[in-house]
């Protein structure tokens, strides 16, 4: 006899379909021995290739999602990974004993249907079933209205049965796929080279953000799990590599909003012989690429929003985006104490620590940032926000580096990298005085990438892209959560 669950109020639909699996283990049917299926046909094949198929004997397995029709004839809607198809079903054809089992056939079964491919006199293309078979027995019943459901928590935890029930659910991830596959072939076409580095390592730098900590056993070694992929790339640009690139997840021990996750995808990729103008035109083609390829189209829309990847990327310094849409001109500024006065006269937050260029970024995401909807490059961002990242040599209070933003969120940076280990080094320091002075998610120096730069790294052009809120915006979809597949969840209470 199978085991029922052991809660007390045990809804009798449950207690019903584990009855169903005691009978059909009674009757030598277990579903759960079957290893394998003889499935040889998709249901869109058939369905989009019919003239093909018509006639023609296949078979076909997936989840049953409705059941209709009363007697001695049977309709069920059968769904596969490419999508659904009519089963059409007699006792004439199947006999007593094996139309009595598909009649007990529950929704959210996973059957099999051996049969041949037919219109309806409604016109629907369906199979006509000659054999059947019970794959695996769904214990629990699905949800009748799930996409009705405001609890997106449980859309969310139980994610199998959203991508059952929510098949725009299974378009986004399918897309989410197809997109990743795009940026491969997009970089593979020109030359780069996909690499893997470590994800948990001694120093986590690359990226401001604080990290997850644990500890190694084996070598009694506490470890982090690394917060960017820029730091060992960079190595293998000194080894020779000259174009790389890594997409793979990072971890940030951070809040959790509508665009961050504690764990999401990254892609960093660097060029040797190249700077941040390189990276620009890098972006601006792999983006055009990856909207053509997937959605066969340029042109996208968010949340109504119409957005144009086919024409040029707006190119503006984060000084004039600042002077534009705050009215202050951080030219005019030339002190610390100048840029907290007209902090303090505009109403934006900052710290005692902060000097001129953290409050020029301030100004920035407080007066700009919201006004980067279509596809545009912020550039030439001030020095104290930037460690990592060359100086402009006309104006060495800022540095070649760009953030690109669609939709006003950041979606990509990009830098000329740093490749003077003496500027370097000063830079980890400064950082590390920050760190002294509360802030956690500055930098630490990390003496190894220091003597690779003492080896000898070429000038490079990098990047990293967030593939997750690249695929919101390719998707429509509202919030990160929405385009991975388990997002980071707050363990339930037992």
């Amino acid at each position: 006899m199978s085991q029922k669950p052991q809660q007390a109020n045990t809804s009798d639909v449950i207690k019903v379909r584990y009855e169903k699996l005691d009978a059909l283990r009674e009757a030598g049917r277990d579903p759960f021995v079957i290893t394998t299926s003889d499935r040889d046909t998709l249901t869109e094949t058939i369905k989009n290739n019919f003239e093909e198929y018509e006639n023609k004997d296949v078979c076909v397995a997936g989840r049953l999602l409705s059941k209709r029709g009363k007697g001695k004839v049977s309709f069920m809607d059968l769904h596969d990974r490419s999508g659904k198809i009519q089963i059409f079903a007699k006792f004439d054809d199947l006999g007593e004993e094996e139309y009595g089992f598909l009649k007990k056939w529950d929704i959210g079964d996973i059957v099999e249907v051996k049969g041949f491919v037919f219109k309806t006199q409604m016109g629907e293309i369906s199979v006509h079933a000659k054999e059947v078979r019970l794959l695996s027995k769904s214990l629990k019943p699905l949800p009748e209205k799930y996409h009705g459901l405001t609890n997106t928590d449980l859309r969310y935890r139980q994610r199998y049965v959203d991508l059952i029930m929510n098949p725009e659910v299974k378009d986004t991830f399918v897309k989410r796929s197809k997109i990743i596959s795009s940026i491969r072939r997009y970089l593979d076409s020109q030359g780069f080279m996909e690499v893997e580095t470590p994800m948990l390592v001694s120093n986590a730098g690359g990226a401001s953000a604080r990290p997850f900590e644990t500890h190694f056993n084996a070598l009694d070694e506490d470890l982090k799990l690394r917060i960017s992929l820029e730091l060992y790339l960079k190595r293998l640009i000194v080894g020779g590599l000259e174009k790389v690139y890594e997409i793979g997840r990072v971890f940030r021990n951070e809040g959790v909003d509508t665009r961050h996750n504690p764990e999401f995808t990254l892609m960093e990729l660097y060029q040797a012989y190249t700077d941040y103008n390189g990276m620009m035109d890098l972006t601006e083609n792999l983006y055009r690429h990856v909207a053509q390829e997937v959605l066969g189209t340029t042109k996208i829309t968010y949340n109504g929003v119409e957005m144009d990847l086919g024409k040029p990327f707006e190119r503006i310094t984060m000084l004039d985006a600042v002077k534009k849409y705050s009215g202050v001109d951080f030219n005019e500024i030339h002190s610390d104490e100048e840029a907290k006065a007209v902090a303090k006269e505009k109403g934006v937050e900052f710290e005692d620590r902060h000097k001129k260029g953290d409050i020029l970024n301030l100004f920035f995401e407080e007066f700009a940032e919201e006004h980067m909807i279509q596809p545009t490059f912020v550039m030439d961002h001030p020095i104290e926000i930037s460690p990592l990242t060359k100086k402009k040599p006309d104006n060495p209070e800022y540095v070649e580096r760009f953030e690109f933003f669609m939709n006003g969120w950041e979606m990509a940076n990009a830098y000329s990298e740093l490749n003077d280990p003496i500027d370097q080094r000063e830079r980890f320091k400064a950082q590390e005085e920050q760190l002294a002075q509360g802030d956690e998610e500055a930098n630490t120096t990390d003496e190894d990438f220091l003597n690779a730069l003492e080896i000898g790294m070429p000038p490079t052009g990098g990047i990293g892209f967030g593939i997750d809120r690249m695929t919101m915006l390719l998707t429509d979809s509202a919030a990160i959560r929405d385009v991975l597949l388990f997002p980071t969840m707050k363990t339930l209470e037992k």
